[in-house]
């Protein structure tokens, strides 16, 4: 099985749904609801015994990632592949030393210091991505229960779903060939 997870709220998700507008914050934590709904999500992926947890580089994503894997006893992963289109403000992300030093235990190797994009990605770089990541999918995990926490524009990309904050959809290892997902 795969789990595909929006990351938990983060101080940027917070603000812009009081006002609608951009709040202007780079790379943003979570905020306390966002902590609870990640350590909810953990219990409800606790049971499926995921080995494996694939965070996209951005703040909120490793913030959820790491509380999902510390529950579920897998080892936690960045995969820039799931990063965000770049698009608001919250899409300028962390350099790659400072994650490190925020991190320390965090794998970040390969990682460049500028890994997310500068201007909103094209819609067919988005696909190519999704494309990407799916041949990795298959040629590194392939029959693994894993969790990956994206971003909404990223997960909209891959499987047509729009999802909340702590969202989750998921799906086989077969069906995920054919691009079906559901609702977890």
């Amino acid at each position: 099985m795969i789990f595909l997870l929006r990351h938990a709220e983060s101080l940027w998700n917070r603000e812009f749904s009081a006002w609608r507008v951009d709040p202007g914050l780079p790379d943003p934590p979570l905020t306390e609801v966002g902590r609870r709904q990640a350590a909810a999500l953990a219990e409800r992926l606790r049971r499926e015994r995921p080995r494996r947890v694939l965070v996209s580089p951005y703040r909120r994503s490793i913030e959820t990632g790491l509380v999902l894997a510390e529950v579920c006893g897998a080892e936690l992963a960045v995969e820039p592949l799931l990063r965000e289109r770049c698009a608001f403000s919250c899409d300028i992300g962390t350099p790659a030393s400072e994650l490190r030093r925020q991190y320390p235990g965090l794998a970040l190797d390969g990682l460049p210091e500028v890994w997310w994009g500068g201007l909103v990605e094209s819609d067919s770089s988005l696909e190519r991505r999704c494309r990407e990541l799916l041949r990795s999918l298959h040629r590194h995990e392939a029959g693994r229960v894993l969790v990956l926490v994206s971003h909404w524009g990223f997960v909209r990309a891959l499987t047509g779903h729009r999802l909340d904050n702590a969202g989750m959809l998921c799906t086989d290892w077969q069906s995920l060939e054919r691009g079906e997902w559901w609702s977890a």
